[in-house]
Parts: C-alpha cells; structure tokens; sequence
C-alpha cells in the first residue's frame, strides 16, 4: 500500500482525503530529521513546510517517494534539483495562504501608521496621548511592493480603496500593470516608496536584501514591513536604519531566527533592542497561518497531485 507521512500540522481534512486515494497515512508533525530518515524509505508522499531540511542525503534514502507537498509558499528547505533528478515532484500551495499574508500585512501597516499597538500598551500603563499617536493615513500613499507574487499581488489588490499607487518589483515577472498597479525598478521604488513590503522566497540572491545599502539608499523615509522570510532582512541593518532616521517604522512577521530559544547572548539582545522602540511591530510568522488558509492548503494540495495523477 500507498504511504504518505505528514510531517507537519495539517488540516484536519488531508488524512481522509489522502485514505480516500488509497495511502496509509502517517501523521507526525513532531519528527526529527533522524526520524525521518530512517523512515522515509517505505513513504510514497511526504507532505512538509518549513520546519525540516529535505535534503539530498535523506532523499537518497527515499527510493519509493513520488511527491513532496509543501504546505504554503516556499522551496528553500527542499533540494528541488536533488528531487527532480529522482523523479520526485514538489508541489507547493502558495495560494492556499497568499489572502491570509495579504491581509496580515494589510494590518501590520494600518497598525503601524496608526501607533495601534503602541498606543494600546500605554492605555494600560494608565497613559492617554492623543497627540503623540496622531496617526498617517494610508490612503494616497505610494506603496512598494517587492515580489510579485502570490502574496504580493494578493496585498498589492486589498491596497486598491485606499486611492494611493502601488510600484511592484519583481525580476521573474512583466506585463502586469493595472490601474494604480505600476511595474517599477528597485531604484524607483527606493526613491518614491513612503511604505514597502516584501514579498519574496529565500533564495542565495535575496539573502539579506534588505541591508546597510538598501535601507542607505531610501529617499522618502518609508514604513517598512516584511511577512516573507526572515533570513531577507539583515536584523542590525534595520535596526541601524531605525536609529539613524532612514526608516520611520517597521513591522515584522518573520525574524532571521525564530527559534527564540536558541539565541546566543548577540541574537538576544538585538531582538530586545528591536522590540522595545515604540516604531516596530513583531508577531511570531503567524500571516499565512489563518483558519481558512490552514484549511485550503490542504485542499489545494489534494488537487494539485489529483491533477498530476499523483493521488
């Protein structure tokens, strides 16, 4: 028989979905890379996101695996090529959560412009500043996008009532101009953006992007928020950017280590600096993570390998 192993949590409706297709289905969001290899060997489908490195040493190990499914947007964890050399075929679900990290990332902005959290936690301090947290409309603003993609143009879209322009950046993709959609460089985003957003994979080439030269390089002090990968943002970077006046705020769904408990003293004491200025917005990788996005990244990967003739 068929077997498939999940490996993460997953909704509810895979397990019967997958029994349904004929496999004997595993669910263990709790394994280690050890466990894993050493069960990976009898596994047919193995469903992931982005808690495990599936490499080439454990894919050598997997002589019946026909499918990974990777649960939301986001390859850097899987040796695609390694993968595709074996005739195993990756299937992501970037449009299962793409509106859930649009409209995070939607919040993290209202909130930031409009000193929401800030001015919440002084509430409960007994403080009432009104004029302290006077707030910046976002509407009218110029808006940088940088990733095109699923995320991107999802956020790009919920930006439309606000009247402002949108300057999209993306280097695998053209043509999609659309009203106050405009297809931009970096440098133009850089020089007009009053808030940006990043919308991109990690990748070798966007490692770090965001560092000492791209934050020295922005003309209007923009709003920063990214609901991507942490590793894109080099941390004392916008920290730096921060303090000198080069930003004028930033909101982070993703942190360069998200495993708080391995922090060396460095890592610890740049996230306190981060999270105690009054301008910046941390929440735990939580944009793509919404009830209905849970659910429809499971159901969008039962159609892809049904389309594939995987299941």
């Amino acid at each position: 028989m068929k077997q498939a192993l999940i490996t993460a949590p997953a909704h509810e409706s895979l397990r019967p979905s997958l029994e349904a297709a004929g496999y004997r289905v595993t669910e263990a969001p709790d394994i280690s890379y050890e466990a894993l290899s050493e069960a990976i060997g009898d596994i047919t489908g193995l469903v992931v996101t982005t808690r495990l490195r599936i490499d080439a040493a454990l894919l050598e190990r997997a002589p019946l695996l026909r499918w990974i499914g990777r649960l939301g947007s986001g390859m850097e964890l899987i040796d695609t090529s390694a993968a595709t050399a074996r005739g195993i075929a990756c299937i992501s679900t970037p449009e299962g959560n793409g509106p859930a990290v649009a409209e995070h990332t939607l919040g993290l902005a209202l909130g930031l412009l409009n000193h929401i959290p800030r001015s919440f936690e002084e509430v409960k301090r007994g403080l009432w500043r009104r004029n302290e947290n006077r707030g910046t409309e976002l509407g009218g603003k110029t808006v940088g996008v940088i990733g095109y993609g699923n995320t991107g143009s999802a956020f790009s879209r919920l930006l439309a009532p606000f009247g402002g322009t949108v300057l999209a950046v993306d280097k695998y993709k053209s043509g999609y101009t659309d009203g106050y959609i405009r297809e931009a460089t970096l440098e133009q985003l850089q020089d007009e953006a009053e808030l940006l957003s990043l919308h991109l994979p990690l990748t070798a080439e966007t490692r770090h992007l965001a560092n000492r030269a791209f934050f020295g390089r922005m003309r209007r002090r923009p709003f920063f928020i990214s609901t991507c990968r942490g590793p894109v943002t080099d941390t004392a970077a916008l920290l730096d950017a921060l303090e000198g006046g080069l930003i004028r705020g930033a909101a982070l769904d993703v942190l360069e280590n998200e495993k708080l408990g391995s922090y060396t003293a460095a890592e610890r004491a740049l996230l306190e600096r981060l999270c105690a200025r009054p301008d910046v917005i941390v929440t735990p990788h939580i944009a793509g993570y919404s009830f209905e996005g849970f659910r429809r990244m499971s159901d969008l990967l039962v159609q892809k390998l049904e389309a594939l003739a995987l299941l």
